[in-house]
């Protein structure tokens, strides 16, 4: 086993902000979410543990009471997340009214299959009551039956909104697509990680741009705890078989949640009930299994008895104990109540452990989104907690293997996912173009020097956690679709931009690149083919804040690892000095020198530490005998970037420069002229 090296690894402030309540009992993100209960339309975007189910209770109650609804439907993904909108005295921490649901009409602890509840559905809308729970599925159903004129006036609250995509086939979105098309309903929407593991769109872009936002950042949670600090992220790889190399990475005093992969991924043995007795006698040895919790107790080397809890088991009777005594109430303080639980598709989205120090996760997940959920597992703020982990622990690819080209593919896309979460785990970027009349923005810390109107600067808030950063040649959006994304959607299009198999393949692996391949002509079509209604000018707009944000993170981590290159990677605390200390370096930011990065250099960088140096090669080879030629499309592109750069040089760009951009946009201006002269452009 390598040396486990994590991939991003934060440090916070522990300003106590996001746990502290007002005067109503409402955290930060909850007053945030308040303050907008007027919308019609409103999304709220939020981190696992954050308290959105509450948040939702506040505004519904209020758009019940004082906006004339005549009645809220919680739709949760499944029975198990219904628990989260149970009673809630309200009153009792402030606030004027409880949340309160008639046993009956929380549909998730019901008994019965969807058939009767999507007639307790109807019965509800006759009702006098005005609170119902119930699963996407027990929704759908209803609006195929009743239709939606019968939700009228009403609130439709979808909890887990990502679940949802403008895909047609997901019937979910449709139906949500009508009912804002009939627009006679009021929509909260929550979700804890937006963008979908396939960077499909969750809402039309129509639909999406009636939404109001409330955003509450990872840097904002986690940075107002008490407790948690640190939070380290990291995919690190293994030869043979996982189990044998488990402890290598697995603490037996670390609280932990290993999800074992599932039984057709490359990583399983084919038979999880053995690989779970495997995890078993490498922690120690069996001493007995726990009658009232079902929990295994198990003696380690060093004489300590840890409590396991066996999610994986398929009698039903002895799991349900397991998961019943995990859910127990009177435990959820507890600390030593369990000290290890193994799952393989349970203990994800809606699973609350706050003492979960380390979530392991053995190989690749389907989705980004379900390793953030999962990443959320361990992101619960607990007292004595001040360091948590999640890792993804990955089978090495050997080019020699048949399943050579799977492998690679799990292993980019583990690094896809961790470049995001680093995007995810950042403060919030702003970007300004640098002018002669740029001022300071109130608020912003500038840094020892304060600010310098004479060059780009870098300004911090620390009290919003956002960055206010100038960049000369920077492009403004003109229309308030393109202004809303440059806002609410880089890190949607930076998920899309790091899932294109081309664009991280090459971004790693191809020595002869020249990085605006990748910012500039691929980065460039992704959010062309995402935002089709766009604008020219509004997709550079996006497409230079998308680039910036990535480039400005993997730069600012560059800069604060260059003195000391054995120390771990670091962010948020040491990102703010990480990009000031960049941008002090180049003395002013200019777009085109952002351009210039690769986006990938640094996560090549932490790639060549924790893979064996010769089967790196391998990967590499496979993947450069792949690279393609100029297409059409793109083509059209370099021939735009020619044109630009003609005006501004008052020549046309060189096939013999020895600078490759240069010589790159010559290629692809006379690849344009030859596809041109073919008839391959209309």
């Amino acid at each position: 086993m390598t040396k486990p090296i994590p991939s991003v690894s934060v440090t916070y402030a522990q300003n106590g902000a996001s746990t502290t309540s007002n005067e109503y009992g409402m955290r930060a993100m909850q007053e945030r979410a308040y303050e907008r209960r007027g919308e019609q339309y409103l999304l709220i975007k939020s981190p696992p543990a954050s308290g959105k189910s509450r948040a939702l209770m506040f505004i519904a109650l209020d758009k019940l009471e004082n906006q004339g609804l005549k009645q809220a439907i919680v739709v949760v993904p499944e029975k198990s997340i219904g628990s989260s909108f149970n009673n809630e005295s309200l009153s009792k921490y402030g606030f004027w009214s409880d949340w309160t649901v008639v046993p009956k009409w929380n549909l998730c602890n019901v008994p019965g299959g969807d058939d009767g509840k999507v007639g307790s559905v109807g019965k509800f809308l006759q009702s006098d009551d005005r609170i119902l729970i119930c699963t996407h599925a027990t929704f759908r159903f209803a609006v195929d039956k009743f239709g939606i004129e019968v939700f009228d006036d009403r609130l439709i609250a979808v909890d887990e909104f990502h679940h949802v995509s403008a895909n047609p086939d997901n019937k979910l979105g449709a139906h949500l697509g009508q009912l804002i098309a009939r627009d006679r309903v009021h929509v909260v929407a929550m979700t804890g990680s937006y963008f979908r593991g396939d960077a499909e769109a969750v809402l039309s872009p129509e639909d999406e741009s009636k939404f109001d936002t409330v955003t509450y950042t990872y840097y904002e949670q986690l940075n107002g705890y008490e407790h948690l600090k640190t939070l380290d992220i990291g995919y690190f790889f293994y030869t043979g078989s996982y189990a044998d190399e488990l402890l290598s990475v697995l603490n037996p005093n670390e609280k932990t949640i290993l999800h074992i992969p599932n039984v057709n991924a490359r990583e399983s043995t084919g038979d999880k009930h053995k690989e779970v007795d495997h995890i078993i006698d490498a922690l120690g040895e069996y001493v007995e299994t726990d009658s009232t919790t079902g929990f295994h107790l198990v003696k380690t080397a060093e004489g300590r008895v840890i409590k396991i809890a066996d999610l994986v088991e398929d009698d039903p009777s002895k799991r349900e104990r397991v998961s019943t005594a995990l859910k127990e109430p009177n435990q959820k303080n507890n600390r030593d109540h369990v000290d290890l639980i193994i799952a393989l598709g349970m203990a994800k989205e809606g699973f609350d452990w706050i003492w979960c120090e380390h979530a392991l996760t053995v190989g690749y997940r389907a989705s980004l989104t379900e390793i953030v959920q999962i990443i959320g597992r361990a992101t619960r703020d607990a007292v004595g907690k001040t360091r948590s982990r999640f890792t993804n622990l990955i089978a090495e690819p050997d080019a020699s293997e048949g399943a050579v080209t799977e492998a690679i593919n799990d292993t980019l896309k583990a690094i896809a996912a961790s470049l995001l979460m680093e995007q995810v785990l950042a403060p919030r970027f702003n970007f300004t173009p640098k002018t002669t009349t740029s001022t300071e923005e109130p608020g912003f810390e500038y840094g020892e020097d304060g600010y310098d109107p004479t060059k780009t600067n870098v300004g911090f808030n620390e009290e919003t956690g956002q960055f206010q950063i100038e960049i000369k040649g920077l492009a403004e959006p003109k229309t308030k679709e393109a202004e809303r994304i440059c806002q609410e959607d880089l890190n949607e299009v930076i998920t899309a931009f790091v899932q294109d198999k081309p664009v991280i393949e090459r971004g790693l692996f191809d020595e002869e690149l020249v990085p605006e391949e990748l910012t500039v002509v691929r980065m460039g079509k992704i959010i062309k083919d995402r935002y089709p209604e766009l604008e020219e000018g509004d997709i550079e707009a996006v497409r230079q804040r998308a680039v910036a944000a990535m480039n400005l993170t993997q730069q600012a981590k560059k800069a604060v690892l260059e003195d000391d290159d054995d120390r771990e990677p670091t962010a948020n605390t040491a990102l703010i000095d990480g990009v000031r200390k960049f941008a002090m370096d180049v003395r002013d930011l200019d777009i085109d020198l952002i351009d210039a990065i690769n986006p990938f250099n640094e996560a090549y960088s932490i790639l060549s530490k924790s893979m064996d140096e010769e089967r790196l090669k391998q990967v590499q080879a496979v993947i450069t005998s792949k690279r393609t030629q100029i297409s059409p499309e793109d083509a059209v592109t370099w021939a735009k970037r020619a044109s630009r750069f003609k005006k501004e040089n008052g020549r046309s760009p060189s096939m013999t420069a020895t600078d490759p951009y240069e010589k790159l946009m010559a290629e692809g201006a006379t690849a344009f002229m030859r596809f041109r002269k073919e008839g391959r452009y209309e």
